[in-house]
Order: C-alpha cells, then sequence, then structure tokens
C-alpha cells in the first residue's frame, strides 16, 4: 500500500532532479459542481501541476481566505460529501497517475471515522492528507491508520513555528512539510519572503522532508520567486479566482489550464 505515498515522493524527487520546484495546485472539491471539479483537475495537470490538494469543503473554514470560502459555499450549497470528494480523488488520479491529495480540517475526519477515511483514501489513490488544524501531539490515532493505509500526513507550520515544534513536526509528518506563510496581506511582500525562506530554512534543518510553500502566490513571478528557495510551490487561491471569474465552466478549465502552465514555467526559472 505504500505505492501512494511513494508516488509523492517520487514526484517531489524528480522536480529536484530537474533542478526545480514541484507546482502543487489547490482545489476544492464540489467547485463548481462535483464533475466540473473533477474536470479542473485534470485541466490543471493537464496545464503542468505535479501534485493536486483536493480541499474537502468546510463550513467554516477558518484558515481560508473568501476566495476559497466562496467556492466551498458553491459546494456544499451543491450538497457535497465526503463521498464526492473520494469519487474526485479516484477520477483524477486514474485519469492522470498522477498524486492527489486531500486537504481537510480535522472535524470531518473525527465525525466520518479516521479507519473508515483513510481506508477510502487509499482505496481512492490517494496520495494523503494535509491536516491544517491536526496538533501533532493528538495525531498519533490517524498517522497509525494512514501508515497502515500507506498514506502521507502533511503537517502546516508557520513563521511563528519554534525550532523544537519544527523538529516534532517533520519527524512525525510524511511526504512533504507545508510551510505556511502571508504574501501581500500582513507586512510588505519583500519581507514576508525573507520570512517564508527563513522558515524554508528552518524546516529543512529540523528533518529530511521537502518543505512546500503556500504564500498566496498568484503568477510566474512569485512562483519564480518561492522556487528560488522551496522544494514546491502551493497555489490555491489564484486558481479558484480564475473558476469564479469565468463566465461559464469551459472558459474557467481553459483559465485554470493556462495559469497551471505560467507557474509550471515559473517553478523553472530557478535562478
Amino acid at each position: 500500500m505504500s505505492g501512494h505515498i511513494q508516488l509523492l515522493s517520487d514526484t517531489l524527487a524528480k522536480a529536484k532532479a530537474e533542478n526545480r520546484a514541484a507546482l502543487i495546485a489547490y482545489l476544492p472539491a464540489g467547485f463548481p459542481t462535483v464533475d466540473g471539479g473533477i474536470e479542473a483537475i485534470k485541466a490543471v495537470f493537464d496545464g503542468g501541476a505535479d501534485v493536486v490538494e483536493v480541499g474537502l469543503p468546510h463550513s467554516d473554514p477558518v484558515l481560508d481566505g473568501p476566495v476559497i470560502q466562496t467556492a466551498d459555499d458553491i459546494a456544499l450549497r451543491g450538497g457535497v460529501r465526503i463521498a464526492d470528494v473520494m469519487r474526485t480523488v479516484r477520477e483524477a488520479h486514474a485519469a492522470t497517475g498522477k498524486p492527489v491529495l486531500v486537504m481537510t480540517y480535522w472535524n470531518p475526519i473525527d465525525r466520518y471515522g479516521i479507519e473508515r477515511f483513510t481506508e477510502e483514501l487509499a482505496a481512492a489513490g490517494g496520495a494523503g492528507c494535509i491536516l491544517p488544524d491536526l496538533p501533532v501531539q493528538e495525531s498519533a490515532t490517524w498517522r497509525e491508520h494512514a501508515d497502515k493505509h500507506g498514506l502521507a500526513t502533511v503537517f502546516v507550520v508557520a513563521p511563528s513555528s519554534r525550532d523544537e515544534r519544527l523538529a516534532t513536526i517533520t519527524a512525525a509528518g510524511s511526504g512533504f512539510v507545508y510551510a505556511a506563510s502571508l504574501m501581500g496581506v500582513t507586512g510588505t511582500r519583500e519581507s514576508v519572503g525573507e520570512q517564508a525562506a527563513d522558515l524554508v530554512r528552518r524546516t529543512r534543518a529540523a528533518g529530511e522532508l521537502p518543505v512546500c510553500v503556500g504564500l498566496g502566490v498568484s503568477n510566474a513571478e512569485q512562483a519564480k520567486e518561492v522556487a528560488g528557495f522551496a522544494d514546491g510551490v502551493i497555489v490555491g487561491s489564484a486558481f479558484v479566482k480564475r473558476m469564479l471569474d469565468a463566465e461559464d465552466e469551459t472558459a474557467g478549465l481553459a483559465a485554470v489550464r493556462e495559469l497551471a502552465g505560467e507557474l509550471a514555467e515559473g517553478v523553472r526559472r530557478v535562478s
């Protein structure tokens, strides 16, 4: 069963061997519809994404900005369920052969059942889970089930994370570490870029896992900047916004495919 996480690790290693950062895209399941969401993931893979995170829509996405909240609302109003998230993972992975993760808050997994969730995600071909609000010290049961099914457990670190905590997280996690920061929201872009670079340096020093950065990256220039110091560049809101702004689903698919292509060029222009 270790093939799921192995595919993710191999994908990140391949990008490194090509002297570039991996491009990781985020899109919520069920947005604009379940079928439309699956097509959007295929489109970003087609455009050049290496990995896709499928968001499990949540009614109170405390860590997400207004763009992703809007998409989550559309998905929830459409009646999206965990079964639809699993179907999204299954069809996106089957169509592309590429690693597909689920990004979710802890509460839906807890309610659904850890064993059931991990078993179904592995059966769908999922590579693992990003769990932004699961404290590492409370994660043992989840990790036990994830390991049993060959799934990666990706934890999130922030600039405020102390070195001891980074060491704990990199030891407990698998696949990669998600380094979260803010660009163009808090402080100046330059200082936040430095903050993110410092966080990547400290996280790498704390363990062996690749470090991928979600920074509010929205264009090729920002992707290039982050690719200069990180193993992967994570882009979410920019893809969702392209879908939201499009006049119809066909235009939305073309827009996210095009953005993926631009960002894929950006992560390859490592200076």
